[in-house]
């Protein structure tokens, strides 16, 4: 009786603790869609307004219209994103908003690759050609921030800000001997003597080949945003190349003196500013609307264009390339196939946009992905735009595409491909003494065993996937792009390029944008008047809530438990994560 009664007891405290819980899920998840649901009334916009610009947030390729995706349960804060898109298309919006007078650039940090606020300017500059104005200001500036507000009729910063101009620069952090002493070896079989990938865990500092290939993308990079800065600010390039080589602008009256800002402005005195540039009386309020407020006017433009008879569907691969269905941040190959085979079948898409942003993955999703684009382009035109990335297997999806467009400073090539495969046994055995017994049927039975290291005719017999993959991938490259298997070769071997250098050596048709490649494939294809498809499409909130909070509870363990070396933790894992050959880039080459 007395078990009865304590096993009774925990039934009825674990169900009262589930509703508990489940109840303020509920409350919140209202909550949140309420607020989603206000959100949704039409915009109105005034007369005399100026579209204020803050990029304050993380900008992704594409946004979300699900309200649980950013959702942090642990500060129970939305911390929404930004989609490129969507920016983009407002930009463009206001552009011919006959009550959008200009825009005010508030640019202190932007949470971007240096691609989109290439796509970024690229749209401000066309706003410009309407004859309405920009004025950008910023309490420091970055080279990113910098670099955007160069479209500007006029550049100011806070007094005392810091005017930061050194150049670009590029930095690998290797695990080699973190991972000997926890007793991992990384043994590694790769094609391709500047596929560098695998560095990190191989070496301790960046061969010499690793160098060059950085070297060239950097300056190509470098080159090409200097050039464009002495365009806007009427500069000449040696003298910018001179005040980031000599370190002179140390005030910002130096940078004023050097035509690089216009002049020293606090918050007040550029609401003055505006106020004068809109013949707004001093003592009446400044018509500011924020940019995500304007985004909101999008949703009553889709609705329209939804009954248009022709469409380009825009297919989104963004993240690592992996086999199943994927995620928002993750390119699967199942999810991807069906995406695109969708947009094939239907005849009312006249053409496909691929936008890739991706460092690739594995070869076998990347080739199960490069058949649909294949099958894909048999029926109608399919166009490339190169984000951020485009690089190793997020090449390989782009290769047989009609026309591929990159950004100027886009990371694409890493033509090449490899195996990792970990030996944890000092691991197991010294530090944590574990033993691994097995019974086999064949001398060869437990390849890959995490727990012993490769033997000589192993690696020789992986040594030879790992070409048959890269043999195949060069071969995809040289029919897509009408070129020799000696040619992409000789610019493969795993080196990367910047989209500029990708120009030159023929592995991109053209420098530009996502909405460059929209008019592209609207060209191609012979339609003028379309709607957009955006395509995979994006899943019911619901669907995701109770993945999402496991995922974001297990992150949030983890860093409080790890702390900084959390990061070590994420690379080491995945190293585990790798299963087959890789077409991956994983270093990272971020410019502020």
């Amino acid at each position: 009786m007395k078990t009865f009664f304590k096993n009774s007891l925990a039934v009825v405290v674990g169900i009262t603790m589930y509703s508990t819980l489940m109840g303020i899920f509920v409350g919140i998840f209202s909550i949140i869609m309420i607020g989603v649901a206000s959100s949704d009334s039409k915009v109105k916009v005034k007369d005399n307004s100026i579209l204020h610009i803050l990029l304050n947030r993380p900008i992704q390729d594409r946004a979300t219209n699900n309200p649980m995706e950013t959702f942090d349960f642990m500060s129970m804060e939305n911390n929404e994103y930004l989609g490129l898109n969507t920016i983009l298309k407002t930009i463009e919006k206001a552009k011919d908003d006959d009550k959008i007078k200009g825009i005010f650039l508030e640019l202190t940090s932007i949470e971007a690759g240096l691609p989109e606020v290439e796509e970024i300017r690229n749209e401000l500059l066309k706003f410009k050609e309407s004859g309405k104005f920009i004025i950008a200001q910023a309490d420091y500036y970055s080279h990113k921030t910098y670099y955007l507000a160069t479209v500007a009729d006029k550049i100011y910063m806070t007094p005392t800000g810091n005017f930061m101009f050194v150049g670009f620069s590029a930095q690998i952090m290797f695990y080699k001997n973190a991972l000997e002493k926890i007793g991992v070896e990384a043994q590694v079989i790769k094609h391709g003597k500047f596929k560098s990938a695998v560095e990190p865990y191989i070496l301790e500092e960046m061969s010499a080949p690793n160098r060059k290939q950085l070297e060239t993308y950097l300056f190509s990079v470098w080159d090409d945003f200097v050039e464009k800065i002495s365009e806007s600010r009427n500069i000449p390039t040696e003298d910018i190349n001179r005040y980031a080589d000599s370190l002179e602008i140390i005030s910002d009256q130096s940078a004023i003196d050097r035509n690089m800002i216009d002049g020293l402005m606090y918050k007040d005195q550029i609401v003055e500013e505006l106020k004068k540039l809109t013949d707004v009386k001093k003592d009446k309020k400044l018509n500011l609307l924020k940019l995500t407020k304007y985004m909101k006017s999008l949703k009553e433009d889709n609705k329209i264009e939804e009954n248009k008879k022709d469409k380009i569907a825009i297919i989104y691969a963004i993240g690592g390339i992996e086999m199943g269905k994927g995620s928002t941040y993750t390119i699967g190959a199942e999810g991807m196939s069906k995406a695109i085979r969708k947009a094939r079948k239907d005849s009312t898409i006249k053409a496909i946009v691929l936008r890739i942003n991706s460092p690739g993955g594995s070869a076998l999703a990347s080739e199960i992905i490069w058949r649909e684009i294949v099958l894909a382009k048999e029926v109608k035109p399919v166009i490339v735009s190169m984000g951020k990335y485009a690089a190793s297997g997020g090449y390989y999806i782009a290769c047989p595409a009609d026309k591929i467009i990159a950004s100027p400073n886009t990371l694409t090539g890493s033509i090449g491909v490899f195996g990792m495969y970990p030996n944890a046994q000092k691991l197991l055995n010294e530090n944590l003494g574990i033993n691994v017994s097995r019974v086999t049927t064949n001398k060869y039975s437990d390849l890959g065993s995490f727990s012993r290291p490769l033997s000589q005719s192993e690696k020789n017999y992986l040594q030879l996937f790992v070409e048959d993959v890269y043999d195949d991938f060069i071969q995809h490259v040289a029919e897509g792009r009408n070129m020799t298997t000696a040619q992409v070769d000789s610019i493969g071997q795993g080196r990367i390029w910047s989209g500029i250098n990708a120009l030159e050596i023929g592995l991109v048709d053209e420098l530009g944008g996502l909405n460059r490649a929209i008019d592209v494939a609207a060209e191609v294809s012979g339609i003028e008047d379309y709607a957009i498809v955006e395509l995979p499409k994006i899943k019911d909130p619901f669907e995701q809530i109770m993945s999402q909070m496991s995922v974001k509870m297990e992150t949030y363990f983890m860093k409080q438990s790890l702390g900084e070396a959390y990061e070590y933790y994420l690379q080491i894992n995945e190293i585990t994560k790798m299963q087959g050959i890789q077409a991956r880039m994983t270093m990272n080459v971020d410019i502020n």
